[in-house]
């Protein structure tokens, strides 16, 4: 009977005109078990039948003495249609207006087009369903506390939706390839795209410190909450994994206390919801934020693989249960973690990398901060003359943090410029602690505070030295939440609380009677750390290395990580720059507080002669650090180039050392390094990234090679390796949000010097303004020989300008424009080049749109070129004829080795023409077709001509 059309029953609600009114007893029963299957809460109905005098207290009372939920189903069906017409729709009319506990019948109510008599709608229907009533309940909480952002500013909260800006977020398979962008969040649950693994059922969304995770589960949970989120989740549960570490080693709690208590407990009956979410696990939506944040000494290993959702069991054993789809299979989850945290793929539905602000992104939320035009327009204007200063501002955090003190500053003193100069992490975050130590200070209405940085932090010496020490504690055991004990032990008193370094956060385990404390930001715990390190006299040279040598060794990354076989953390032996984010941002921050730039600020808080020796104890151990680190990478010897192939660690070393700012520091990297071809590629490089690659890249003496491919350079970093640009002799920068403004940079650049011979901007966001560009420097620059310039956004237009600068140039060796759009325009241009070229060997126009039209024009011109040996033209749409073209240009063209005609529209007929061209052509090692419109049984007919290749 279930799913019985309306139409096969001589029975209809909508009554025609002069009509009889509808039967609704006959109505139930013809649905009766339809009914039955779909109705999972009962309770709604009979507290609305008695509310409206249709049921009395002894129906109820008979309907609850049944044991199933069916059989009550059953009862109540009876009663009512023995009660008539008007309590048969009454009870229809509930199952229409609780959506939330009817949901399953609302495609029901359509199909029957149920519309309420005028009586029935004077009938008031109350939702007492104790899901329904919960989620409501839910929604109702976390869009209250979604709807703010405690920021750095002291006692501030700013509304959410004032300060979340979209960033770059990427979808990657396992490897880190890109397979599209995130437009809408939507997508994140669209099978559609991105998916890698259809077993898996977690979206892991990863990027570095500070590039927007936190804020966007907020976002996510914020939509949700206003059902502004369509992706049939009824309940969202959101957990700060960091939390986890407050449960003690023989703590345990079961599923129901995990889910109900840290979020939020039902008002009515926790059992029937908790048996819902049971039995509907695809209506649950979880968020696990910072992964990575975990400490734990549980060891899971000892715990069996399945639990029951019923029994406790310790709170991590759960939420790796939960993360496995051991517990609640089916529902959809969200980790989020620093990049470097590997998690075992067969969980890994989706991966999702955050790349921070592009350069529209930053115009986006400098318009949304500074509401004045006049002021977003001094602040766009500075930025542009510093790009050293943008790309730290590609990081929402790091951009917050320099926009609120450029903010806090102009309020003061009515102008205040951006710094002009090289800026440091450390010179951020040293500006963001003066401003709060700033704002804590009492000035007359007439007279601002005119303190300088020195002096402040010198009258602030046992406050910042408290928040030091706290940090320093926790930081040793990877420990980021602190209960009250821990901060009176500190010695941080309530004023020092306000401030704005700490916040409350909501207490787990134990600590629900005290408050519980946390640092706004891992990076500004790691920041106090070093901090800490640098002012208290007491900290020897083993406590100041202490977090290098935390990162080098391996037994104590085993002991500071939570024991999980499948969360695996990369381990590199004695590497001091194995990757383990809060430890090297603390000795980042530490290089930077020991330049010789901060001397001057810390000769009123420490001794200068222990300031000098800490300084000493680092340069000399950086020294050391490096040179085995240098020893370590794989190197290879090319055509020209010794190369160096390099981890992402790596960058944490450059980054180090630019913190410094010690030319002498950089000048003895680039010795060290032994080579002149430095490859770069998937180290997660970010466009700040640059200014510490040109720090050391600048003291090379002889031309090298850069390879940055396959990071998250964009146009900032572009402008940032300027230094570099007068020893660049090859510079790769493909898969990298290169914009035409970036190829810009690098055409003005690359001419002046006239010694760039290989130049890579694969798959980046270039169109025919960009393509311009690089037309004029092939023309200009006589020494380039290789363009890699495909999967950009070039047509016809921007291929015939390429086409025409290649034609002038005696030089180029090789073009690739695999993935453009040059069409049948572009590739007539290209033909010309072609025509007579003297050194052209290599060329790629595959993927381009080609037609017959623009392939004769090639396979013509091509009977006039005696230097190309490879040509691609993969992925057109090259037909018979064409083939036929290039048939007779075969016949003529005895140096051209290799045809790729791959995926193109080319059947048995061309093939023919091609085999028989191949009679007078003892040259060609191969002509490919693979994918073309030719059978298994019609290439046998090639057998013998082993060059053409079908299958």
């Amino acid at each position: 009977m279930e799913g019985q059309l309306c139409a096969n029953v001589e029975i209809s609600v909508k009554k025609p005109s002069g009509a009889s009114p509808p039967s609704f007893i006959a109505l139930l029963k013809v649905y009766r078990e339809l009914l039955v299957t779909r109705i999972r809460n009962t309770q709604c109905l009979i507290d609305n039948l008695i509310k409206n005098d249709y049921f009395s207290t002894e129906d109820a009372e008979i309907v609850v003495q049944f044991p199933t939920q069916a059989d009550k189903v059953r009862k109540i069906l009876d009663l009512v249609q023995s009660k008539g017409e008007e309590v048969s729709e009454y009870f229809i009319r509930v199952l229409q207006k609780v959506t939330d506990a009817y949901y399953e019948l609302q495609p029901w109510l359509d199909e029957i087009g149920y519309e309420p008599s005028e009586t029935i709608c004077s009938k008031p229907v109350v939702n007492t369903d104790p899901v329904s009533r919960y989620c409501q309940k839910l929604r109702y909480e976390l869009g209250r506390d979604s709807k703010f952002v405690t920021s750095y500013a002291q006692r501030e909260e700013m509304l959410l939706e004032e300060i979340y800006s979209d960033s770059i977020m990427e979808l990657v398979s396992f490897t880190n390839e890109s397979l599209g962008k995130v437009c809408q969040l939507e997508a994140l649950f669209d099978d559609a795209v991105g998916l890698i693994n259809e077993d898996g059922e977690t979206i892991y969304v990863f990027g570095d410190a500070g590039i927007g995770k936190s804020i966007l589960l907020q976002k996510i949970q914020s939509l949700w909450a206003r059902k502004e989120l369509d992706i049939g989740a009824k309940f969202f549960f959101r957990f700060r994994c960091r939390m986890f570490s407050c449960f003690k080693e023989d703590e345990a709690i079961c599923l129901k206390d995990l889910l109900f208590k840290y979020n939020c407990y039902p008002d009515q009956d926790p059992t029937e919801v908790f048996h819902h979410i049971l039995q509907f696990p695809h209506t649950v939506l979880f968020t696990f934020d910072g992964f990575d944040e975990i400490y734990s000494n549980f060891d899971l290993s000892s715990v069996p693989e399945m639990c029951s959702p019923n029994e406790p069991i310790h709170p991590l054993v759960l939420l790796v249960s939960l993360l496995r789809g051991k517990l609640l299979k089916g529902s959809k989850k969200i980790l989020t973690a620093r990049t470097g945290t590997e998690i075992q793929r067969n969980i890994i539905r989706k991966k999702v990398l955050l790349r921070g602000f592009s350069n529209n992104n930053l115009k986006e939320y400098t318009a949304m901060f500074f509401k004045d035009e006049g002021q977003r327009t001094l602040v766009l204007n500075q930025l542009e003359a510093n790009p050293n200063l943008c790309s730290l501002c590609s990081v929402p955090l790091f951009c917050w943090i320099i926009f609120k003190c450029y903010e806090h500053f102009h309020s003061m003193f009515d102008s205040h410029e951006l710094p002009d100069c090289s800026v440091t992490l450390t010179d951020v975050f040293l500006l963001m602690i003066e401003v709060h130590l700033n704002r804590s200070l009492k000035t007359s209405l007439l007279k601002n505070n005119t303190r300088s940085q020195a002096e402040m932090f010198k009258s602030r010496k046992e406050t910042l030295l408290a928040l030091g020490k706290m940090a320093y504690k926790g930081m040793e055991n990877s420990f980021f939440i602190f209960e009250q004990e821990e901060v009176s032990s500190a010695n941080i008193s309530e004023e020092d609380l306000q401030l704005g370094f700490l916040r409350t956060v909501k207490g787990y385990s134990g600590c629900d009677n005290q408050s519980t404390y946390e640092f706004l930001h891992l990076t500004l715990q790691s920041f106090f750390t070093a901090l800490f390190l640098v002012i208290e006299e007491k900290v020897g040279a083993k406590e100041l290395l202490q977090f290098f040598n935390e990162c080098s060794s391996t037994e104590t990354a085993q002991h500071t990580c939570l024991h999980i076989p499948w969360l695996k953390k990369q381990l590199a032996g004695e590497d001091p720059f194995r990757n383990n984010e809060h430890f090297h941002f603390t000795n980042l921050f530490l290089c930077g507080l020991l330049s010789r730039s901060k001397q001057k600020l810390f000769r009123h808080l420490v001794l200068p002669a222990l300031i000098k020796r800490k300084r000493k104890t680092l340069i000399t151990y950086l020294g050391e650090s490096m040179r085995s680190h240098l020893k370590g990478l794989t190197r290879s010897r090319l055509p020209k180039y010794n190369q160096i192939q390099v981890q992402p660690n790596f960058v944490w070393m450059l980054r180090c050392l630019y913190e410094t700012q010690s030319e002498k520091v950089g000048k003895l990297a680039a010795k060290r390094m032994h080579a002149n071809y430095i490859k770069l590629t998937y180290c997660n490089a970010y466009s700040a990234d640059c200014s510490a690659i040109s720090f050391v890249v600048h003291h090379f003496q002889k031309r090298l090679a850069l390879d940055l491919d396959n990071n998250n350079i964009n146009d900032y970093g572009v402008k940032q390796l300027l230094p570099c640009f007068s020893k660049l002799a090859v510079i790769r920068l493909s898969v990298n949000q290169v914009t035409d403004h970036g190829v810009r940079i690098l055409y003005e650049e690359l001419s002046k010097y006239q010694i760039v011979t290989f130049l890579g901007l694969y798959n980046n966001q270039i169109t025919d303004v960009g393509a311009k560009y690089v037309a004029k420097l092939i023309e200009e620059c006589s020494s380039l020989e290789y363009v890699k310039i495909g999967a950009n956004k070039i047509t016809s237009e921007g291929g015939k300008c390429l086409a025409q600068a290649i034609q002038k140039s005696k030089t180029m060796f090789e073009i690739g424009m695999w993935g453009n759009q040059v069409g049948d325009e572009g590739a007539k241009a290209f033909a010309e080049a072609l025509r007579n070229h003297p050194r052209l060997t290599n060329v790629s126009l595959a993927f381009n749109g080609i037609t017959t039209e623009g392939g004769k024009s090639i396979a013509e011109a091509m009977q006039h070129n005696n230097s190309v040996k490879i040509f691609w033209l993969t992925k057109n749409e090259l037909d018979d004829e064409a083939a036929m073209s290039f048939a007779e240009m075969l016949k003529v063209n005895k140096k051209l080795v290799h045809l790729w005609l791959i995926q193109n529209q080319i059947t048995a007929k061309g093939v023919k023409y091609l085999s028989e061209a191949l009679k007078e052509n003892t040259a060609i090692k191969e002509v490919c077709l693979n994918g073309n419109l030719i059978s298994q049984e019609e290439a046998k007919a090639f057998e013998n001509e082993e060059r053409i290749i079908c299958f």
